[in-house]
């Protein structure tokens, strides 16, 4: 199949999953475009059936407020005029999904059919903007199949917006082989514990630092702070003021995040709200114990007292103790990381996922076909 994927760059699950997913279809024989404005940044070298395709958003000084949506639904328009596609697959509701149905009347005809997945962030802006209620909803209505990441997403969209259309759970997923148990059994003085995040303000990521403070009352650790975001700025200057400052690495976006993770011992998650959960997945898949919040989606991923430990949003001092508990108990931490890695392995891994997805892909062009034959039959 001839497959579009629209979606953004950025260090997000979606962003990460969509790229991810580009690569292994390509790898499967499929013909893959990704569409964004800048490559992805865990984009990495595939097939020559793996391209990518950049939305160029023009500036104009009329337009004081540039419309990425509108930009979007143009490169796809240009991506068509040489490479038909049977499929294109957008990663969020809003704006992805609209962009696409904008590229479907643009072209005159309907040349594709569309496969949006539900991540999360699409659908938790309802909550923060009503504006943008309308035009998810009609994102959601006009695609020929939706997905989402997690059952807990799932039950939030139809609750939200009311609709009735049937909407696919498909979760993400992880390549086994490449987030892998590595780490070395000698011990060392300092523990390493991972934060993952955007650092937006759902990712609680201060309470990262404020948990971590309090383990570093207690035990020799040092936090990695991986990405990137707009709260970064803060986030130094409250490791500065909290006085850990010299054991708190910010690292900025990794492309290779499995090698972080293999040399951890824990992984860290603080968030308001997910979706789903892709990095406390790659920590479990890495053989990693995964302390979290109760957010949503990852109450789906970790297995609370098998794979990890869950906690209250906001529960600080909650995180804390249980960080020190498994930093305490090597025992239990490698317990908890064999069935966090087995978890991954059985449940998320892409040989497991992906085909789910190439189903959903074959179920909506067989479905168009007998549409497309009613047409030339009339002709």
């Amino acid at each position: 199949m001839r497959i579009g994927i629209l979606c953004y760059p950025t260090s997000g699950g979606s962003g990460v999953v969509a790229t991810e997913m580009g690569a292994a279809l390509a790898e499967r024989g499929h013909e893959v475009h990704i569409i964004s404005y800048r490559p992805p940044f865990r984009i990495r070298p595939a097939s020559d059936r793996f391209h990518f395709h950049r939305v160029e958003i023009p500036q104009y000084p009329l337009f004081e407020y540039p419309s990425y949506g509108m930009a979007a639904a143009c490169a796809i328009a240009q991506v068509l005029e040489l490479n038909p596609l049977d499929i294109l697959h957008a990663h969020y509701a809003y704006p992805h999904a609209v962009s696409a149905y904008l590229a479907q009347r643009m072209t005159g005809r309907t040349p594709f059919r569309v496969v949006t997945t539900l991540h999360g962030t699409d659908i938790m802006l309802v909550r923060q903007d009503d504006s943008f209620s309308c035009m998810t909803r009609f994102g959601i209505l006009q695609s020929d199949a939706v997905t989402a990441v997690s059952e807990f997403l799932r039950g939030c969209t139809q609750s939200w917006f009311g609709v009735q259309k049937p909407i696919e759970v498909i979760p993400n997923f992880i390549d086994p082989s490449r987030f892998r148990p590595r780490r070395s059994h000698r011990r060392r003085r300092e523990r390493r514990i991972v934060h993952v995040s955007n650092f937006r303000p759902v990712k609680r990521s201060e309470d990262a630092l404020r948990a971590f403070y309090l383990v570093r009352r207690r035990a020799a650790a040092r936090l990695q702070m991986i990405g990137t975001g707009p709260e970064l700025d803060a986030l130094r200057a409250l490791a500065r003021r909290l006085g850990i400052a010299e054991h708190v690495e910010f690292m900025g976006e990794s492309r290779h995040i499995e090698h972080v993770l293999a040399q951890a011992d824990l992984l860290l998650s603080t968030s308001e709200f997910e979706g789903f959960g892709l990095a406390p997945l790659e920590a479990m898949s890495c053989g990693l114990p995964v302390v979290a919040t109760r957010a949503g989606g990852i109450r789906e991923v970790v297995e609370e007292g098998r794979t990890g430990y869950l906690t209250a949003v906001g529960d600080v001092e909650g995180l804390a103790e249980r960080m020190i508990a498994l930093l305490d108990d090597a025992s239990l931490a490698r317990k908890f990381g064999c069935e966090g890695r087995a978890r991954a392995c059985d449940l998320f891994s892409r040989d497991r996922v992906l085909p789910r997805y190439e189903r959903v892909y074959e179920t909506v062009n067989a479905a168009a076909a007998p549409a497309v034959e009613r047409r030339a039959t009339h002709a």
